[in-house]
């Protein structure tokens, strides 16, 4: 009888020792779990913020940062511009959307003259006002970055302002040349050869300056190809 009552008293220690075990099993299975669904419920908290912060660009949107070309309508020249003066130009290129929406090329772009720079370091500041579409006028905001095929001219600064490139030490030397030349010729006239080599001098430094000065008018023709950046997204309307 004492061995029954033993062998039953081992029974119900083992079986408290088992619920033990599985209880504390239990209780790190649910600590375990309740953490992993936290961390997942964190991950997808932070997605949902990466959204919210960085929007999908709209499918009918050109974004911002596109390059495209366009060609001037209209002559322009600094000896005869004026701030404010209104001008054209024509894509040479489609605009496209995501969704494949075009402003076809040919279309045209209304703009102005923002700034005009006179002297030695004469520049231009253009600036664009709305874009022609299939469905009526958008507006466009826009900066110049290239004159593509005009060595003489180039772009500078985070406006896009167009300027003449400086004189080349050839175009220099030409004119200092051009400038002795005739200088020397005169003062031979006045004074012969002691005032050819004073001509001589004098017409140097005028030929130099003539040339500068000749050479700081800038113009761009009718047809000249301006390389352009959108600086806002750009919607394209579907009616």
């Amino acid at each position: 009888m004492r061995d029954v009552l033993a062998v039953h008293a081992g029974s119900i220690s083992s079986l408290a020792e088992a619920k033990e075990v599985t209880g504390v099993t239990m209780t790190r299975l649910f600590s375990w779990l309740g953490l992993s669904l936290l961390l997942a419920g964190g991950a997808l908290w932070a997605q949902g913020g990466d959204r919210g912060m960085a929007p999908a660009t709209p499918p009918n949107v050109v974004p911002e940062g596109t390059t495209f070309l366009v060609r001037l309508e209209d002559k322009l020249d600094t000896r005869n511009l004026q701030r404010g003066k209104h001008f054209k130009v024509k894509l040479a290129e489609d605009l496209t959307s995501a969704n494949g929406n075009v402003i076809p090329r040919g279309k045209k772009i209304k703009g102005h003259v923002s700034s005009v720079g006179e002297g030695l370091h004469v520049r231009l500041l253009l600036s664009f006002d709305e874009i022609e579409t299939n469905h009526g006028w958008v507006p466009l905001i826009a900066t110049v970055t290239g004159v593509p095929g005009e060595h003489g001219v180039k772009t500078s600064g985070d406006e896009g302002e167009i300027e003449r490139k400086g004189m080349s030490k050839r175009h220099e030397v030409e004119a200092v040349a051009v400038g002795a030349a005739v200088g020397a010729a005169a003062g031979a006239g006045a004074g012969g050869g002691k005032g050819a080599g004073i001509g001589a001098g004098a017409g140097a430094g005028v030929g130099a300056l003539a040339g500068v000065l000749s050479d700081h008018d800038l113009r761009l023709d009718k047809g000249t190809t301006l390389e352009v950046r959108l600086d806002h997204p750009l919607r394209i309307p579907t009616h």
